[in-house]
């Protein structure tokens, strides 16, 4: 096969270079512009493919040298899929790539959809190949192994493919249907063991088709970077460029399509050179497009809106249709028979314009929408509503909305006017009607995609006023918004930078935060006073971002639980933490260390700092990590109010510096929880210290599960029954503080003037006696106890009447009584109905994991309907019927 005449055939100007079709793959190719798009992940090979080949092409070589003959090359309209193919046609050519082929055949399968009637392969090759003589025919079917061939378009290709309909044909000079000559070739029948290689975008056509699929993605930055500094000469415009195409128009998903790319490069050097304003959304963008086509047409006002409301036509025929191309005839009924001269402005012509074979599409499906739009406003013959033409088009036009919502707005239609004439000014206010109540009610629903999609049409219309109308206090953009694309990203913070504040910015669940996404929000998150980022992802590029946006901006809490952020994001963190306005933050399972600590201190240290609560736990800090954080606490800058360190890896060894801290005269601890850290005995002695100190402010200290028994309860009677002490809320859950331990407590909470209000001392293995004691306790008039959790503890009727009783005491402040999994029966209600009917306090009373039935419901129900001052009883895992709980259902204070 004559390489050098297939080169030629390939290279030879083929159409023409047009704003929309973007620049030709012969040009690419022989201007050497060739940039390679990538892949997910290439294939292996055996190391002959050069190294230097992109991951695209890697792929294909590697596959089509193997075992597997087939690859059918997959992506979006505009990614380069055409480029890449004749560009190895070209490389095969020129001898440097595929040469275990001895012949390459390269169809656009879009050229022979016209042909009808009955040929065989040998035609179909001489006809679409005439470089290719009859005498080399025969050493082309006798060795197909030696064959490649190579379709473009498959998706063009409307003929049904699936061999089951066809009765495939294996003789190379039968004559049959296109059809059937396609499908035979492709299944294996017709020209076994040729190879082959087809373009298409994802098709239901492929179902039927077995073969490696390889999925081009376009360019990514580094190519995107390559292709806009290739086309501007100024690296400085170059720069310019790219990121006003991918931060501030908001369309990121597009820039992948190099066809895009070269669409906006030339728009933009053409804005450049005139010292006009670059388009601040896509609608603006293709309006300047728009306007870029039509003036060089040189027609009069009427005639360019003719022709667009008959390019309109043909968007609508396409769009309601699926049709993917027009014939002339069709072309001809749209009203664009006088325009057949300049259609190759705006379509992809097909075949000789002289010829009835010829057919047209639109190059780009958002100039297809675009033009939809357009001539909807346009249009003054029809008065069809926006609601009827979105849902006739719904799942057709992805972007006929947000070019609706661009258009609509007189900034981004004026400039069409001056071609086109006045748009049609009851289509505007009608478009305008159904925006503002349909965003209004998506807004007021938990659909996040629905917000996004109210967000973008925002952002298209770029209109402050209509933020602040839609977006009313009923809406629920508290909602969480997490997993954002950097298209939403760019909406929500132009909704959000129009407000002016932002009472929550909840990013729950955000997979993975880039940094390009990190810099779009970052307005948006200075302008929220919470954040939420729970359970997120953030890349160590999106860090800066964030810590600058809460450095400058009104942020007041922050919440990163779950981010396992590590220390190097941590420390980049903490460098906008210091100069904040930030009160709250919650460091939860942050994979937070010792050297974090260090940073953290520096944050809590800073003059400007306002950090009041801080959770850090669940991170591996150890006794190092909070020892240096206790110098944080001697600082009189420290504002540490709330400091939280649970499943920290403590142990008694930092519980003396902590110790120190609490009673040094700077520290400002008001509340501290250290659960779940292996503290023992020694660890609580020592914070006794500090609790009898009068500089000591502690008012809460949470010890749940610390390994705790009778030994430290000497000292914690010591320390409440000291005059210096202020703790009011105390927790010893989970710890076998034996029955003696716990009476001594009782003895200084007896004690007039023990400030201690709330006590916790579930499964504390309590006993009757204990019970007791506190029944005693609360009727002596001398506690102030006010809420009292005694669940987990198997004390049974008796033990529990004790607190009942005590409760019906005249003394006794309880609000709150929990006694959740103490093995109570029906025979305790009666005790316990008295008892809140006589309480002039309670106001809520656990009773869940109990084995009540259905024979209490009844009274409780009763007790709780006569008891103004009861809020709630929880009755949730008792042994209660279906039919009971429906007469619960009643009780609006109950919880079952």
């Amino acid at each position: 096969m004559d390489k050098n005449t297939v080169l030629t055939h390939i290279l030879k100007p083929n159409g023409m270079s047009t704003l929309l079709g973007g620049e030709l793959p012969v040009s690419v190719i022989n201007n050497n512009k060739y940039i390679s798009q990538l892949t997910p992940e290439a294939p292996l090979t055996d190391g002959n493919v050069d190294d230097n080949l992109s991951s695209l092409d890697h792929a294909i070589l590697a596959t089509l040298s193997g075992e597997i003959r087939t690859v059918i090359l997959m992506g979006a309209e505009g990614s380069g899929k055409t480029t890449a193919l004749e560009k190895l046609v070209v490389d095969w050519a020129r001898g440097e790539h595929l040469q275990n082929f001895s012949y390459v055949f390269y169809f656009r399968l879009r050229e022979i959809i016209s042909l009808e009637g009955m040929l065989s392969l040998e035609t179909l090759m001489q006809h679409h190949h005439s470089h290719i003589s009859s005498e080399s025919m025969p050493r082309v079917l006798q060795k197909p192994e030696d064959v490649l061939f190579v379709f473009d378009d498959l998706d063009q290709y409307k003929l049904n493919l699936d061999p089951s309909v066809h009765t495939l044909c294996s003789d190379p000079s039968q004559a049959v249907s296109v059809s059937c000559l396609i499908a035979s070739l492709l299944h294996g029948s017709l020209l076994k063991g040729a190879a082959f290689m087809m373009a298409t975008r994802p098709t239901g056509c492929l179902t039927c088709l077995s073969g490696t699929r390889v999925e081009v993605l376009g360019f990514l930055k580094p190519q995107r970077e390559a292709y806009f500094n290739g086309f501007f000469t100024d690296p400085v415009a170059a720069n310019k460029a790219l990121m006003h195409m991918e931060k501030t128009l908001g369309f990121y998903d597009f820039c992948t399509s190099p066809r895009f790319c070269w669409t906006v490069c030339s728009i933009y050097k053409t804005l450049m050179n005139a010292g006009a304003k670059l388009p601040e959304t896509l609608s603006q963008l293709f309006v300047d497009i728009l306007v870029h086509l039509i003036q060089p047409l040189s027609l009069d006002k009427a005639c360019n809106r003719e022709l667009v409301l008959a390019l309109g036509r043909m968007a609508s025929h396409c769009s309601l249709g699926q049709h993917l191309s027009c014939t002339k005839e069709e072309l001809d009924s749209f009203g664009l028979q006088r325009f057949i001269a300049s259609v190759g402005v705006f379509l992809q012509v097909d075949g000789d314009l002289e010829s009835d074979t010829c057919v047209f599409s639109f190059t780009s499906q958002l100039m297809q929408e675009f033009i939809l739009a357009v001539s909807f406003f346009l249009d003054k013959s029809t008065s069809e509503g926006v609601e009827k033409m979105l849902e006739e088009h719904k799942g057709h036009a992805k972007f006929l909305d947000l070019f609706l919502s661009g258009l609509s707005e007189p900034i981004q239609y004026r400039p069409l006017e001056t071609l086109l004439g006045e748009l049609n000014p009851d289509q505007v206010m009608n478009f305008k009607s159904w925006f503002k109540s349909s965003s209004e009610e998506t807004l007021k629903g938990f659909f996040k995609d629905r917000h996004h999609r109210c967000f973008h049409l925002l952002h298209q219309a770029q209109n402050k006023s209509l933020v602040k109308e839609i977006i009313t206090p009923s809406a629920r953009i508290g909602i969480s918004y997490g997993d954002l694309s950097l298209q939403d990203c760019v909406a929500l913070n132009y909704v959000i930078t129009c407000l002016g504040e932002m009472k929550l910015l909840n990013l729950y669940r955000t997979r993975n935060l880039t940094e390009e996404q990190a810099e779009v929000l970052a307005p948006a998150m200075s302008l929220s006073h919470k954040i939420l980022l729970t359970d997120s992802s953030l890349s160590a590029g999106a860090v800066p971002h964030l810590a600058s946006a809460l450095s400058s901006g009104l942020t007041e809490k922050l919440d990163i639980t779950h981010t396992r952020l590590g220390e190097e994001k941590f420390k980049i963190l903490c460098a906008g933490l210091r100069d904040c306005k930030l009160h709250n933050l919650n460091l939860q399972v942050c994979r937070l260390t010792e050297a974090s600590c260090e940073d953290l201190v520096l944050v809590l240290t800073s003059a400007a700092s306002q950090l009041c609560l801080c959770d850090i736990s669940f991170n591996e800090i150890e006794d190092k990590g909070l020892m240096k954080l206790c110098k944080a606490l001697h600082s009189p800058h420290c504002r540490l109010q709330q400091l939280y360190l649970q499943s920290c890896e403590l142990t008694a060894a930092s519980m003396e510096a902590l110790s120190a801290a609490l009673c040094s005269g700077n520290s400002e601890l008001r509340e501290l929880g250290l659960a779940r850290n292996t503290i023992g005995d020694s660890g609580v002695e020592a914070l006794c210290k500090a609790l009898q100190h009068r500089l000591c402010k502690l008012q809460s200290l949470k010890l749940f599960d610390n390994e705790l028994t009778g030994v430290c309860c000497p000292h914690l009677m010591e320390s409440l029954m000291s005059e210096h002490c202020v703790l009011s809320e105390l927790d010893l859950s989970v710890n076998d503080l034996g029955q003696e331990g716990v009476l001594l407590l009782c003895q200084a909470l007896s004690q007039p003037g023990c400030p201690m209000e709330k006590l916790w001392l579930q499964r504390c293995e309590l006993t009757q006696t204990v019970f007791k004691e506190l029944g005693s306790l609360l009727r002596s008039g001398n506690s102030q106890l006010k809420s009292l959790f005694v669940g987990v503890n198997q004390v049974g009727n008796q033990g529990v009447k004790h607190l009942c009783d005590a409760v019906a005491h005249p003394n006794c402040l309880l609000e709150e009584l929990d006694v959740e999994m103490t093995a109570l029966t029906d025979s305790c209600v009666e005790d316990l109905c008295a008892a809140v009917r006589a309480s002039k306090t309670l106001k809520n009373l656990e009773l869940r994991n109990n084995s009540l039935t259905d024979a209490s419901v009844p009274a409780l129900i009763r007790v709780m309907e006569d008891s103004p001052n009861m809020q709630e009883m929880n009755l949730q895992y008792n042994d209660i019927s279906e039919e009971a709980i429906n007469m619960l259902s009643e009780c609006d204070k109950i919880r079952y």
